[in-house]
């Protein structure tokens, strides 16, 4: 009978030596750097160096995670890509290049992506596997992000974007492990703004490629940009905490048991609204002011970080929770600790 127990063995985060600060970000856009600062939650984020392309970053992190969970890279039967579509190459396969890399000789893979609920989305698609198949017991779930490149700093209908970052973030999963277990998420999707931004040009809607359509090849609302603001602000907090008590609830625990909250970045308005309505203190999180927008890496860095500054402890429990373009909100809950 297979161990019904799935639990987190290692983490790894890798960061690009480079930075742009607030300051830097004020003189391209025109923002005040203070409103930078109070009102967008950005001192500063990552930018990525030569070499820091989408899998290199992934790689590094796997790297981490791997010794982080006293593995070798044999051990690990799947690899599953959970970065940005924005990798390397279009069309490509990151999981089978970061197998390789690491020397994974043993692991097959493939590429998902639910944005940045990407992570709980793989943390819910391992497990089933791994429940699944007796021959699945050790899983990577890694990640590279750079969509910074995508976003032009001149538009400003796309200015919530500019605190978006670039790093490498991996969870090494393994089954019949009795500690940091994975518990239960929950999804929300609502396709109505699929289209609403979007990198209009070089997909297959603008094929052939144009010479002009290197300067489109940023991110942009289609339409009107307040109208979009409006409604995702009417839609997005409702949606946020109902992932995150559907995931508590399916889990036996409720909001009053949040011990910590491994949330994503965005501006500090709306997260000091999600803590005040979970009842939560700042010290049961860690806001990414330092380290911008990550996507799907974003709940990743936090737990990290949590663990480094003593925030969470032996028999927490953790909520991971993030939304993303398309649109999409989605939560985990994780069981800390020896079981």
């Amino acid at each position: 009978m297979i161990n019904e127990n799935v639990g987190i063995k290692g983490i790894g985060t890798y960061f690009p030596s480079k930075k742009m600060t607030a300051k830097e970000i004020a003189n391209i856009t025109d923002i005040p750097e203070d409103i930078l600062i109070k009102k967008f939650g950005i001192t500063e984020k990552y930018i990525p160096d030569e070499g820091d392309t989408t899998s290199f970053m992934g790689i590094k992190a796997a790297e981490n995670a791997i010794k982080n969970a006293g593995i070798g890279p044999e051990d690990i039967d799947l690899v599953i890509w959970n970065g940005a579509q924005h990798k390397d190459y279009p069309c490509w396969l990151a999981s089978l290049f970061v197998a390789y890399k690491l020397g994974a000789k043993n692991a097959w893979g493939f590429d998902m992506e639910a944005m940045c609920g990407s992570m709980m989305a793989g943390m819910e698609t391992a497990k089933s596997l791994m429940l699944k198949n007796s021959n699945i017991n050790t899983v990577l779930l890694v990640s590279g992000y750079r969509n910074g490149d995508l976003v032009d700093l001149k538009e400003p209908g796309t200015s919530f974007m500019f605190d978006l970052s670039a790093s490498g973030t991996a969870l090494i999963l393994q089954k019949g492990l009795n500690e940091n277990l994975l518990l239960e998420s929950a999804f929300k999707g609502d396709g109505s703004f699929s289209t609403d931004c979007i990198v209009p040009v070089g997909g297959a809607a603008s094929w052939p490629i144009k010479p002009e359509d290197a300067e489109k090849y940023h991110f942009k609302i289609q339409g009107d940009p307040k109208e979009f603001k409006k409604r995702l602000g009417e839609t997005t907090l409702p949606n946020f905490f109902w992932v995150i008590r559907e995931s508590l609830r399916k889990s036996g625990f409720s909001q009053k048991d949040i011990d910590y909250l491994a949330i994503l970045h965005f501006k500090k308005s709306a997260h000091d609204m999600i803590m005040d309505e979970l009842g939560l203190s700042e010290e049961k999180t860690v806001y990414l002011q330092d380290y911008g927008h990550n996507g799907q890496n974003d709940q990743i860095i936090s737990l990290e970080l949590g663990l480094k500054r003593g925030l969470i402890k032996d028999g927490d429990t953790i909520v991971l929770v993030g939304a993303g373009l398309g649109f999409v909100w989605a939560s985990s809950v994780v069981k800390w600790g020896k079981q």
